[in-house]
């Protein structure tokens, strides 16, 4: 509450501030912008655009948001200053989508591109079996929202749309996870069978039976098919025995060692420098921001001497330009320590590789030491930006 009353007096600091027999359109975006500051300064994560026009001295207001608690702060500001205006602002999601505002992803990858179109960037990528949020459509494009809360925008033959109580269900059925960096699903227990489809690490189906060599499953689509069982494991299994250990982030990044480079990727198929961190964090059991520029806001911060001595194993570091009096510092890659007596650390950049901090060592990367900005701590941290899955999923 007393949160609240600080944003509504805010609010009206601004209103002062203008002249009475003023209701401008600046003054209104000024409001606008003072919000949205508040509750969705991340436009990856949250939306809030508020446009407003005068026509025939009647206000409207047109738009969307996600926030509808921000909305309804900016609702309230009008309504206080008694300004007379017409409402068309969406809130996210609404009848575009009807009630099937879940999905699961179908495709072994799916890629979820920046806007409503296949030539558009690649913001991001959800594996086989991703839950997500189905916000807005647009042609044969779904505006989604993944478990990092990541939005943007995924065509319809990637996913397979559904009500809160099929979403539900199948949220709650056993399922089996992929643990190989490569396979396939095949049509019958047999690998030289048709191939009902390809899955990569991490990739998550609906356990259905388990076979001598094979495990039966089904996809979000209802298709069935079977998997190697030396392939795969249960995943309430495969969590209850994970531990995310040093060690372990540094076995998982290894095993992606040479995996190719691809801007806005977050699979075994091809990732950017935060889509790897992702991916390993992910494979021990840990959902992460999506980007290198949010994730350098999540954890506990390290090395504030940047000279690497009291890093740990696992820390992420993170590289760009560093803030001066008329710019703020820019976030442009990252990767994870490993250290090893070699000051080593392994990133994506060109395909995944270790590179060094130490420039007796032949993989020495002065490029990026001379840009280093600083490192998170990630393993042993409590922060909201971190989910652990053990303590999101009752097993």
């Amino acid at each position: 509450m007393k949160y609240l009353k600080s944003i509504t007096f805010i609010l009206l600091m601004i209103f002062m501030s203008c002249k009475k027999d003023t209701k401008t359109i600046s003054e209104l975006e000024n409001i606008h912008s003072t919000i949205k500051t508040i509750f969705a300064p991340d436009k990856r994560v949250e939306l809030f655009d508020i446009n407003f026009e005068l026509t025939d001295n009647q206000l409207i207001l047109e738009g969307e948001t996600t926030s509808e608690k921000a909305f309804d702060i900016l609702l309230d500001s009008l309504k206080n200053r008694k300004l007379a205006f017409t409402n068309k602002v969406r809130i996210l999601p609404d009848s575009a989508v009807g009630n099937l505002k879940y999905a699961i992803a179908r495709n072994s990858v799916i890629n979820i591109r920046s806007k409503p179109k296949h030539s558009a960037e690649l913001g991001t990528q959800g594996l086989l079996g991703m839950p997500l949020k189905v916000l807005d459509k647009k042609g044969d494009f779904y505006r989604v929202q993944t478990p990092d809360n990541y939005i943007s925008w995924v065509d319809k033959g990637g996913i397979t749309r559904m009500n809160k109580e099929d979403f539900d269900t199948w949220n709650h059925k056993k399922k089996i996870i992929f643990t190989k960096n490569f396979g396939y699903i095949y049509a019958r227990m047999d690998e030289k069978s048709q191939i009902v489809s390809d899955i990569t690490s991490g990739g998550i189906l609906k356990y259905i039976a388990l076979h001598k060599d094979f495990i039966e499953v089904e996809y979000p689509d209802a298709r069935k098919g079977f998997i190697k069982r030396n392939e795969a494991t249960l995943f309430e299994s495969w969590l209850t025995n994970l531990n995310a250990t040093q060690n372990n982030i540094e076995n998982v990044a290894k095993k992606m060692d040479g995996f190719p480079y691809l801007w806005g990727g977050t699979s075994t198929k091809g990732m950017d420098c935060s889509g790897f961190t992702k991916m390993v964090y992910l494979l021990n059991g840990f959902i992460i921001p999506r980007d290198a520029s949010q994730q350098i806001n999540a954890g506990k911060i390290v090395d504030k001497n940047l000279n690497f001595k009291d890093l740990q194993k696992g820390d992420l570091l993170f590289f760009g330009t560093k803030a001066t009096s008329n710019k703020k510092q820019r976030v442009v890659h990252v990767g994870i320590w490993l250290g090893n007596n070699k000051h080593e650390f392994i990133h994506a950049s060109g395909n995944v590789h270790l590179s060094s901090m130490d420039e007796t060592q032949p993989n020495y990367d002065e490029m990026n030491k001379n840009r280093y900005l600083g490192s998170r701590r990630y393993l042993g941290v409590d922060d909201d930006l971190i989910m652990d899955l053990k303590k999101q999923i009752k097993l």
